[in-house]
């Protein structure tokens, strides 16, 4: 068993990107041999440290995509090229794939990242990949000109119509599910439920990466443990298979706070 890296280090900023009004793209001067769908923890000394899916490791760098959407991410919008910060990871369970396989990969705003990542593998590995990416308006879907680069057949839904499909990108799925091996996902609760509910009838294999409050990483804080299961997300997931997700009690439902308090979705 390889010995995760739980003790931060400190690296270098490469390079910041911005893909919309809302995420920056980080590439970091470093490679933790992450595989699709795991995480890595980044810490700013004297502020904290958070959970984010990895977008890319190349084996020479790594690329984190990073939505501005609390104090700790407004403040790692405001780094820059040559700035360090602290990492450790990576830690969970990723995507995985056979040589071969077709899959619909479903992404809903930032999942586009992590699922991009698995894109890159899959195809490599000689997949046939629908990646449908949806977002509420045109300009904050995520990732697409990256995506649509692999080679893979890219659909876009949005919202308002102002791209693609006007709707939810789980009508997208209808048209394909028949035709795919395996369902990938990865995105709002409420959307990945749907894409479960939709494999589980068609009796099609899912992966789906479910998002708690993470804050050790490596399952002894108990933050991100799931009710029915009762197994910590950052060691059991957050990729979890289809069969797993059916006993997460409170998958698609609602989801708790750093203090424990249930949030409905």
């Amino acid at each position: 068993m390889r010995i995760l890296n739980t003790v931060p280090r400190t690296v270098r900023i490469a390079e910041v990107t911005a893909e919309n009004e809302q995420v920056k793209t980080f590439v970091l001067d470093v490679s933790l041999g992450a595989k699709p769908g795991q995480f890595v923890m980044l810490w700013i000394p004297g502020l904290n440290e958070k959970p984010f899916s990895v977008a890319l490791d190349d084996g020479k760098q790594m690329h984190i995509a990073i939505a501005a959407v609390g104090p700790f991410s407004l403040a790692l919008h405001e780094l820059m090229a040559g700035n360090t910060v602290g990492i450790r990871g990576p830690f969970g369970k990723g995507f995985e794939c056979e040589d071969g396989q077709r899959i619909a990969m479903l992404a809903g705003g930032y999942g586009a990242a992590p699922l991009y990542f698995f894109a890159h593998e899959a195809v490599g590995r000689g997949c046939k990949v629908d990646f449908i990416v949806g977002a509420r308006r045109k300009d904050l879907l995520l990732f697409t000109d990256r995506i649509y680069g692999l080679g893979v057949k890219l659909h876009v839904a949005t919202d308002d119509g102002s791209e693609g499909h006007q709707g939810y990108n789980t009508e997208i799925l209808v048209d394909l599910i028949g035709e795919v091996d395996l369902i990938a996902t990865c995105g709002p609760e409420l959307m990945m439920a749907k894409a479960a509910e939709m494999a589980r009838g068609a009796g099609i294999k899912a992966q789906i990466s479910v998002e708690r409050y993470m804050k050790c990483g490596f399952g002894v804080c108990g933050n991100c443990v799931v009710d029915g299961l009762g197994v910590p997300t950052c060691v059991s997931g957050p990729v979890m298979s289809l069969e797993e997700v059916a006993g997460v009690e409170d998958f698609g439902k609602y989801h708790r706070d750093a203090l424990g308090v249930k949030h409905n979705f």
